[in-house]
C-alpha cells in the first residue's frame, strides 16, 4: 500500500503540470477603464488562480466581437445589453452570461452653456448619433418624455465623433455619448457639458456592458471561473482604487493620461459587484421596450436572452 502511494507520488512529480484552460475574450473597443476588472484579474493573477489562461483581444471593428463569438471563434465578448436583444432576434446564438458595467453609461449630451436646458428645447435642432436603431429608439423615448418626437429633430450621423461634433457646433446634442468619457473629454478641453441620463428620462434601466457567449457551445464551468476572477478583481478595485489605477494604467503608456484617470474614477462605482447575478425583470422590461419601439418583431423569454451560469 505504501509502495503504491509512493509510486503514484513520484509519477505525479515527474509528470508536467496540467496546462491551464485557455479562454479568449474579445473586448468591445480598445482597452479603457471600462475593462478594469478584466485587466486587473489578469495582472493580479486571479485568472491563473482559477486555472485559466485568458487571451484579451481588442477588436479591429467594434461590431465584430458578438459575431465572432456566435461563429465559435472566441469564448466571450464584451458587448451591450441593448444590442444583444437585437442580435438574438437576428438569429445569432448568443446569451448574456455576466455583467461588467451594471448601469447605463449612455446619455444625451449638450453644452452646459448652450441653449438646450431640457430635451424639450431640441425641437428643430440637430442631434448627432453613431449607431442607428437603438439610439434612435432611446432618443425617441426621451423626446416623448418631453412632448416631442423624432420628427421634431434632425438626426445627423457623426460617426463616433461625439464631443467634437458637439463642441464645433455641427450638432446641438449627441445621443450615445458615455458619461464617463465624453463628458470628461469636453471638460479637459475647457468646454462644459451637460448629460441627460437616459434612465432618468423615461428609458428602462439596463446593463451597459455585458459578457456574451455562444448559447449552443459555451463552457459554463470556464465562464463561471472567469467571472469569479473578475469579481475578485472588482472587489480589489473598490477596496484599493488608487493602487488598482496604478496597476491598470501601468499596462500601457496610452492609458496614462488625464482622460483615462478621470474615467477610471467615474466608472469604478458602476462595475457589477456580482457579475453572475441577473435581474430578470431588467431584461424583460428592455425586451418589451424594444418591441414597443418596433425594433423587434416579438418578445423572447428572458431565459433565451440571459442566464446565470452558476445556477443549477
Amino acid at each position: 500500500m505504501k509502495l503504491t502511494h509512493l509510486t503514484a507520488a513520484l509519477s505525479f512529480a515527474a509528470s508536467p503540470l496540467m496546462a491551464a484552460d485557455e479562454m479568449s475574450v474579445l473586448l468591445d473597443w480598445f482597452i479603457n477603464p471600462d475593462h478594469g476588472p478584466i485587466i486587473l484579474a489578469q495582472e493580479l493573477g486571479y485568472f491563473a488562480e482559477q486555472d485559466l489562461e485568458v487571451a484579451i483581444i481588442a477588436p479591429a471593428d467594434p461590431s465584430d466581437p458578438p459575431k465572432l463569438v456566435a461563429a465559435g471563434q472566441a469564448d466571450l465578448a464584451v458587448s451591450y445589453q441593448p444590442q444583444l436583444h437585437l442580435q438574438i432576434h437576428e438569429g445569432l446564438p448568443l446569451q448574456r452570461v455576466g455583467t461588467l458595467v451594471a448601469t447605463p453609461l449612455n446619455c444625451l449630451l449638450t453644452l452646459a452653456d448652450g441653449p438646450i436646458r431640457t430635451p424639450a428645447d431640441l425641437a428643430g435642432k440637430k442631434v448627432g448619433y453613431s449607431v442607428g436603431g437603438v439610439e434612435e429608439a432611446v432618443l425617441g423615448t426621451i423626446l416623448r418624455h418631453h412632448g416631442l418626437s423624432l420628427e421634431d429633430v434632425e438626426m445627423v450621423n457623426v460617426n463616433w465623433s461625439m464631443s467634437p461634433s458637439l463642441m464645433s457646433g455641427q450638432v446641438d446634442a449627441v445621443i450615445g455619448a458615455y458619461r464617463n468619457f465624453e463628458l470628461n473629454q469636453m471638460e479637459i478641453e475647457g468646454v462644459g457639458g451637460n448629460c441627460f441620463f437616459v434612465e432618468e428620462e423615461g428609458l428602462p434601466s439596463y446593463d451597459e456592458l455585458i459578457y456574451v457567449a455562444n448559447s449552443e457551445t459555451m463552457d459554463k464551468d470556464r465562464i463561471a471561473r472567469f467571472l469569479a476572477a473578475t469579481e475578485k478583481a472588482t472587489q480589489y478595485m473598490v477596496n484599493n482604487p488608487e493602487k488598482s489605477w496604478e496597476i491598470f494604467s501601468g499596462t500601457s503608456a496610452e492609458l496614462q493620461d488625464e482622460l483615462n484617470a478621470r474615467a477610471w474614477v467615474d466608472t469604478l462605482p458602476r462595475f457589477a459587484l456580482r457579475p453572475t447575478a441577473m435581474d430578470e425583470g431588467r431584461y424583460a422590461r428592455f425586451e418589451a421596450f424594444l418591441h414597443e419601439a418596433g425594433l423587434i418583431p416579438s418578445q423572447n423569454p428572458v431565459s433565451s436572452i440571459a442566464i446565470d451560469v452558476t445556477a443549477n
